[in-house]
Order: C-alpha cells, then structure tokens, then sequence
C-alpha cells in the first residue's frame, strides 16, 4: 500500500523546491499531464534519481494501435504505474497492456472521474446508470482487458473489489484530511475511510502541497492510512 503525493505543479524547478524544502525525498508521487508535458521523460529520471516511486498519470485515450504505441515508449521509463481510460474501450485497454509487455510497470485504468456525479454522466454524456453502474461497468472491462487495476473515487471501491475480486487493484484520488477544502471533486473521502472501504493506493494532492506544513500534513494522511487515527 502506498501514498503517492500529487506533484500538480507547472515546472520541475517548483517541483523540486518543494519536495527538497519539505523533506519528502524517496516519497512516492504522483506525475500528471502537467509536469509531463513541460518537463517530458526528463521528469521521470530525475525522480527515479531520488528514489521517487512513481504513478503517471496521463490517463491515455486514443486508438487502440497509437496507445500501444505510446506504452512501450512508457515502458522504457521503467514508472510503477500508468493510466489510460477505460471509456476507451477493450481493444484499446488490451492494447495498452501490450505495449507494456515486459516491463512491471502496471496499467491502471480510469473508470470516472472524481470531478463528475450522476447529472454529468447523464445529462452531458448521456450514459445510462448511475456512477456506481458506471465503475462498475468499467471496471469489468478493464479487467477483462487485462488492466491491472483501475482509478476510482473511494465509494466505489467495495463494489469494484466485489465484481472484479481482491487482486484487482484499486488506487483512489480525491483523498483529503478532514479540515482540507473539497475543491473541484465531488466524490471525496479522508484516508481513514479509504482504508476502511478497502482501497490498495491512495493520491493525495492539495491537503499535502497547499498545506501550511507538507511535511506534517504527508505524517498525518500516512498516520491515518495506515493506524486509522
């Protein structure tokens, strides 16, 4: 089980700054769309330097050739982890899968976004059923494509580990501590709950980087993940 710190910052010069003034070296992280495609593979290496285990999380959506593609150039960089949307499809998740043949890196696939809630799915997306239904649904596919997990909020977790079993990998945003703000996601949860309903991973973003003291705020999400307290 791990807590992969959000590092949602522009540059890899802010980046580093804060994992150094806050005493986070070697602490697994999270790289999204917006260091990565500043920094590029760069960013990787240099974290990987610092021990830094690592989820990238660029949530791949394409067809089903130019994913494979992409993850065998991913599979070079050697991550933990890497994202790819189930909304994509089967072929497309099978093929992601594919192309990082021969690496460990795992393919985690995203279900529903935490910013969404049953009036977006409905209402702009037209899909039918509820977010529940929907995780559900895609969680199946994902497995049945070969993904090794796949990214939900934490309500979902036990329906996902009911339907695709306890192997089946579950990493989970919108974790915040108690007196941290919602923000922009709808489906949140605190990293007590978290472990309760059964999640493997956990992202962690602004309750750590907005916080007045990282460090202690990382202490503390890793205090309740792992004791509950």
């Amino acid at each position: 089980m791990s807590v992969f710190v959000a590092l949602d910052f522009p540059t890899w010069t802010e980046t580093e700054r804060f994992l150094k003034d806050n005493d986070l070296a070697g602490v697994p992280v999270k790289v999204g769309m917006e260091l990565f495609y500043r920094e590029g593979p760069a960013i990787i290496e240099k974290l990987k330097a610092d021990n830094h285990p690592i989820f990238l999380d660029l949530k791949l959506h394409d067809i089903p050739n130019t994913v494979h593609q992409a993850m065998k150039n991913i599979a070079s960089l050697n991550v933990d982890m890497v994202t790819t949307h189930a909304i994509g499809g089967k072929e497309m998740i099978y093929q992601a899968k594919q192309g990082l043949a021969g690496s460990s890196t795992k393919l985690m696939a995203v279900t529903i976004l935490t910013s969404m809630d049953d009036n977006v799915l409905e209402r702009e997306l037209g899909l039918s059923g509820d977010v529940e239904e929907n995780v559900i649904r895609f969680a199946a596919l994902a497995k049945e494509a070969g993904a090794d997990g796949v990214v939900s909020s934490v309500h979902e977790v036990p329906v996902i580990k009911k339907h695709c079993g306890d192997d089946f990998l579950s990493i989970t945003p919108g974790i915040r501590l108690a007196d941290s703000s919602q923000d922009d996601q709808k489906r949140i949860a605190t990293p007590e709950k978290a472990k309760e309903l059964g999640s493997d991973f956990l992202v962690v973003g602004r309750s750590i980087t907005k916080a007045e003291n990282p460090r202690k705020a990382y202490e503390q999400v890793m205090k309740e993940w792992q004791h509950g307290e």
